[in-house]
């Protein structure tokens, strides 16, 4: 067709035009893959950011995020004037004049090149076409991409037809915001808002003349000219960029004099903006996520959700404020009863070679036995030599000089926790404390880690015989007990022991049994409804392990977790229903755009009576004489007819200690223990539940109070809205306390002992027959005389009355 056309010029460019059209046709479409994919006109309406999602508290605090690039877009308008005009000063100075592709400035590069001074001609909108749809990256290539010179030209017409779709689509503020939202600053700083709160802990809109030329500077080489590693090549390359700020007439020469002698001043801050970057909560919602995001096609780390968990800022803080606090106490109690001794020790009393285990389950031994199979010396040598290190302290982090078993000892030393805030209403989880500190201790002791609930697992034993038909008032009697049960075919027999190893032989209703927390009354109750059924309404109330059905099980030998004893204590206090707490209530996009809401699922799993009535027994735990809740009078929590229902847990040779705290709002678990479980105090009353895990609860709830912007209250629980049909009126007679032997209060725990005469085999998974720290056999309790009951006041000075009496005669011994 072109030979009809007789002037041979006009022929000729016609099929030079040709040409080019046929062959950008070619480029655009990956004729027959020599090019590799070229963004199409959807993808330039739509451009895509690897934009990370954001973590908010239900009260819209950010509080961490997800990213594999880190970065937060902003508007044109939030971007500093100062910024604007140093990159185009400095890379683009004719940027609001061309198409995408500056022919004059390509021109004189070449002439450039061509003399020996290489230059690039690359534009704004070019960089960002490589930028935002990564036409250099692998998957942007063809076969071309093998022949070196050619992959080069291909890549840099890709970007050309890029460019110049983006400025057909696009207005220059829009391209020059798009390439600041996108381009990498060092120091995984993606996007000007991300870079200027990293160097400056600054918005971009704030950015100053000087900052923006140093971050401007930064693009030609985010290593070479980075301000933290490398800051005097830093300032000549932002002294540059200043200088091309004047030539181009966006600052004077006197303000180019001025700012050239301006140090470089860093303030380095965080994108998060609070954000204690990594931690427990991040992790879990992480988790929690992972099968919506499957389910619905999101990539958490780049696709730019807002994720708005349940969490309550104030809560939060106040919780992680009283875990800082106790845990620190317990640190140091930990310390003073062992002194320069290991505490690791199995349930004999023996010694356990804990470091030398530890040391042998890492993955390095394993190697470095391949390497020395004859030589263990080399192995031990690799093991003990020094190195510096950052650990944790309470003092925030240290430096020192550890080798690897330096630090499986002092790790194996320090007691951790978990702890976890339900609103059981509406399912919404309001605390989450996974640990002491997730840099260090990776773990979340609130879903991962499941341990010996103790006698926290006891409310399911007295669950299960209001279900039978007994009531509150139901009267067994503290007195020795011998179960018979199966084993392999043959008859066992275990012969449970009260945490202060007597009995006192009085006859006990349910409610005070449950609230002195009576191991022989447990064990006749667990007998008489059968262990089969305390297992099944613990799995009804919302344990999801696995529990062992034997007859120990009542006195928590089982695993479980945080999460799961709240969730089911949830129950209780929810009227029997049984609530699924969720950790995320909505999920919106960058614009706030709601994409998902979660509500939690329901099931009724109780009688509204039989919740009402365990209320009325976790209360026992203050009313009843010797309830092991009432260590909370120390606290300041019984304001306007507060009530407080509990239950302490602590497990055998006080490895773990439990606190479950019940109010009229809120359910809250609290786990105290050491990783290794070897690890434990020596007695009660430095380990049990009731002086660990209790007073972290304590501390939490009275900031709660105190704090009326928190929006929960003191007050009474519910009233019973059916009618109750069991008998509950029953006052437990008060008798007198004989100061000189242990406090019931101050002693919770399953430990039990097996008489001498005959020692059955354990039961598979219940707590291991534990002899007691005092060889000889406890003397009698002598029967107290009956006394007119105390009121709660009276009895809560009476106790702070003996309290101090103790406290004197301890001080006058050690005079």
């Amino acid at each position: 067709m072109f030979k009809e056309i007789r002037n041979k010029y006009i022929r000729y460019s016609s099929i030079f035009l040709f040409c080019i059209i046929t062959f950008f046709c070619a480029l655009q479409l990956n004729f027959l893959w020599l090019f590799g994919y070229s963004p199409s006109y959807e993808d330039i309406k739509t451009p895509t950011l690897r934009v990370g999602s954001e973590l908010y508290t239900s009260d819209g605090k950010l509080i961490g995020r997800y990213y594999k690039e880190n970065r937060t877009p902003v508007s044109f308008n939030e971007i500093s004037p100062s910024v604007i005009n140093a990159l185009v000063a400095t890379e683009d100075v004719r940027f609001y004049k061309h198409m995408g592709i500056d022919f004059r400035s390509l021109l004189s590069s070449g002439i450039s090149t061509a003399t020996g001074d290489k230059r690039g001609a690359s534009t704004i909108t070019q960089q960002l076409a490589k930028n935002l749809y990564r036409t250099r990256y692998n998957k942007s290539q063809g076969l071309l991409s093998h022949v070196p010179l050619l992959r080069t030209l291909v890549a840099k017409l890709k970007e050309w037809l890029t460019a110049v779709k983006l400025e057909s689509n696009y207005s220059k503020n829009d391209i020059i915001t798009m390439y600041l939202n996108t381009v990498s600053f060092g120091n995984n700083a993606y996007g000007i808002k991300t870079a200027s709160r990293i160097y400056f802990d600054k918005e971009a809109s704030a950015l100053e003349v000087p900052e923006s030329a140093l971050l401007v500077g930064m693009l030609k080489g985010t290593t070479t000219y980075n301000p933290i590693r490398n800051p005097q090549k830093a300032l000549e390359r932002r002294n540059v960029a200043l200088a091309q700020m004047n030539k181009y007439n966006y600052i004077s020469a006197a303000d180019l004099a001025t700012y050239k002698n301006t140090p470089i001043k860093l303030k380095e801050g965080r994108i998060d903006e609070g954000s204690d970057g990594d931690s427990y909560l991040r992790a879990a919602v992480d988790k929690y996520l992972e099968k919506w995001c499957k389910d619905n096609g999101y990539d958490l780390y780049e696709d730019g959700l807002k994720i708005y968990t349940t969490i309550d800022s104030k809560l939060q803080k106040y919780a992680e404020e009283a875990v800082a606090d106790q845990m620190k106490i317990i640190q140091r109690r930990f310390y003073s009863v062992w002194g320069n001794q290991d505490p690791w020790e199995d349930s004999e009393g023996k010694k356990v070679d804990y470091p030398d285990r530890a040391m042998r389950n890492l993955h390095i031994f394993k190697l470095l036995e391949k390497k020395y199979p004859n030589s263990p010396d080399s192995i031990t040598a690799y093991f003990n030599r020094k190195k510096k290190m950052k650990i944790f302290t309470w003092k925030g982090d240290r430096d020192t000089l550890f080798s690897t078993m330096d630090s499986i000892r002092y790790y194996g030393k320090i007691m951790n926790t978990g702890m976890m805030t339900l609103d059981p209403f509406n399912g919404k989880i309001r605390v989450w404390v996974g640990g002491l500190d997730h840099k260090y201790f990776k773990y979340d002791h609130v879903n991962q880690a499941k341990r010996q609930a103790g006698s926290t697992f006891k409310p399911f034993a007295y669950l299960a015989a209001l279900e039978s038909g007994m009531s509150p008032c139901d009267k067994f009697t503290d007195k020795p007990v011998r179960i018979a049960y199966q084993e392999n075919g043959k008859t066992e027999y275990w012969e449970p022991k009260n945490a202060d190893w007597s009995n006192s032989y009085r006859e006990m209703s349910l409610r005070w049994a449950m609230a002195k927390s009576v191991n022989t009354i447990t064990a006749q109750v667990t007998e008489k409804v059968g262990w089969d059924n305390v297992v099944k309404w613990a799995h009804e109330c919302g344990i999801d392990s696995h529990l062992e059905s034997v007859p120990s099980v009542s006195l928590g030998p089982n695993d479980v977790s945080v999460f799961e004893m709240v969730k089911a204590y949830g129950t209780f206090l929810n009227g029997g229903l049984k609530t699924d707490p969720i950790l995320v209530e909505k999920i919106t996009d960058l614009d706030d755009n709601l994409i998902e809401e979660f509500k939690a699922k329901t099931k009724r799993v109780l009688t509204e009576e039989i919740s009402w009535l365990m209320l009325y027994m976790f209360r026992g735990g203050m009313d009843e004489p010797g309830g092991t809740s009432q260590a909370l009078w120390e606290w300041d929590l019984w304001k306007k007819n507060n009530q407080i229902g509990g239950k302490t847990g602590t497990s055998s040779d006080y490895v773990d200690a439990w606190y479950m705290g019940i109010t009229k709002d809120l359910v809250t678990g609290v786990w105290v223990g050491c990783d290794e479980r070897t690890a434990h105090f020596k007695n009660g009353e430095t380990g049990e539940g009731s002086r660990t895990a209790l007073p972290i609860f304590a501390k939490f709830m009275e900031k709660v109070y105190k704090d009326p912007s928190t929006g929960y209250t003191m007050g009474p629980f519910p009233k019973a809205t059916v009618k109750i049909t069991r008998e509950i009126n029953c006052p437990t007679p008060r008798y007198e306390v004989d100061t000189t032997s242990n406090d019931s209060l101050e002693v919770d725990s399953t430990n039990f002992e097996v008489p001498a005469t005959e020692e059955p085999k354990p039961v598979q998974n219940e707590p291991v027959v534990q002899k007691t720290e005092e060889k000889k056999t406890p003397e009698p309790v002598k029967q107290p005389a009956l006394e007119v009951p105390l009121t709660r006041k009276e009895e809560r000075e009476l106790r702070k009355k003996q309290r101090q009496e103790e406290r004197e005669k301890k001080k006058n011994g050690n005079q």
